[in-house]
């Protein structure tokens, strides 16, 4: 069993399109593969999930199309926090708030803060999110303390670099999966997929469910981890 598994969630605008109807709807059907997903991961003993919800890149498409995604995110909170208070659920968010209305803003802390002394599962969102920015904002933070003297560079190591990613504290993911049967990691986690098992799903995002997440699972049990040496 994978600690930590990773997913990247796409296809929803194409889910949409097969079935004739507006992106948006493909939107609000994968919000319901979402709530699957956390329910299984939970079931299945899986410690660390983490979703790549909204990208840097993302804030580029039709304004209408974002301004539907900022209301699904506004209700997925709203409706599912209590829900996921109660089964043990302890949420992170990563990625750059400060685009995000004051108000979602609010509802992120909120649902951080009502759910930090949950353990069952540990729920990582990534929203607004790129891994580029993420990586450039760590060196940033480590060249100011250079530059006041708190660090010399010979302190720089892959682990003060870890120490300042947004996922400081969680392990690194074991498994990162991909639906729609794209396969890129589209700026996701770059620094934590170094050692990563990936596994490329041909099913659009609001059709995934428990057994797609065990299918992948299972392909992941079958794989030799070497980290680079020789078994």
């Amino acid at each position: 069993m994978p600690r930590h598994v990773a997913i990247i969630m796409d296809g929803n605008g194409r889910w949409a399109r097969g079935r004739g109807r507006p992106r948006t709807m493909g939107h609000r059907a994968g919000v319901d593969a979402v709530r699957r997903t956390i329910e299984a991961a939970g079931a299945l003993g899986i410690e660390y999930l983490t979703l790549y919800g909204f990208s840097t890149e993302n804030w580029k498409r039709p304004e209408s199309e974002v301004s539907d995604l900022m209301g699904l995110l506004r209700l997925f909170v709203k409706r599912e926090l209590s829900t996921l208070r109660k089964n043990g659920v302890k949420i992170r968010i990563i990625g750059d708030r400060t685009r995000f209305a004051e108000d979602i803003r609010e509802l992120l802390t909120k649902a951080e803060e009502e759910t930090r002394n949950n353990t069952r599962l540990n729920l990582t969102i990534a929203l607004s999110y790129g891994a580029r920015a993420e990586i450039t904002h760590a060196m940033h933070e480590i060249a100011l303390k250079v530059a006041a003297g708190e660090l010399s560079p010979s302190d720089i190591s892959e682990e003060l670099i870890e120490q300042n990613l947004s996922t400081s504290g969680i392990p690194d993911p074991d498994l990162l999966i991909r639906t729609s049967g794209e396969q890129r990691i589209s700026n996701f986690l770059l620094w934590q997929s170094a050692y990563t098992e990936f596994v490329f799903e041909d099913v659009l995002w609001p059709d995934f469910d428990r057994s797609h997440l065990e299918k992948a699972i299972d392909n992941f049990a079958g794989r030799e981890r070497r980290f680079g040496a020789v078994i």
